[in-house]
């Protein structure tokens, strides 16, 4: 089993489930989907690096077959529009990927939408093979900087 992970929208960082001084173990599906959507994935040729830098981040043992993480940073100086949602919805179905190929998960249904200024949100539901549900997760992103 893996440590647990729990996403704060408040403090927009995930940290470890602690049960007194021991570190929870669990709730691997949700461990997997906040550390896919929240590392940077590298940046692909072609995308805009939004602070003008040449900075592709991404991590150190990223390859081209099993990259980790998304490319959601890209975002970070988006304007609120459609097209931000829609890119939104595109690079967070890329960044769980993974967990249908390695069928973890039969498929996601995953909701984009600006709940409040500069704040974009997801909803994510995972379902198993036989279509019950796994889990559903709401996740938000804050950026300072989002032009509306």
């Amino acid at each position: 089993m893996d440590i647990s992970l729990v996403w704060s929208s408040a403090a927009n960082h995930a940290d470890w489930v602690q049960n007194g001084s021991v570190l929870e173990t669990g709730n691997d599906l949700q461990s997997a989907i906040i550390i896919s959507l929240f590392s940077d994935r590298m940046a692909q040729p072609g995308d805009v690096i939004p602070d003008g830098s040449n900075d592709p981040r991404g991590w150190w043992a990223d390859d081209a077959t099993h990259p980790i993480g998304s490319r959601m940073w890209l975002l970070r100086r988006s304007k609120q529009i459609p097209e931000t949602s829609q890119l939104a919805y595109t690079y967070i179905a890329e960044a769980l990927q993974w967990l249908i190929d390695d069928g973890v998960v039969a498929q996601f249904d995953i909701s984009v939408q600006w709940p409040s200024r500069g704040v974009l949100g997801a909803q994510i539901t995972a379902y198993k093979q036989d279509g019950t549900t796994l889990m559903t997760g709401l996740y938000s992103w804050a950026w300072s900087g989002i032009n509306v």
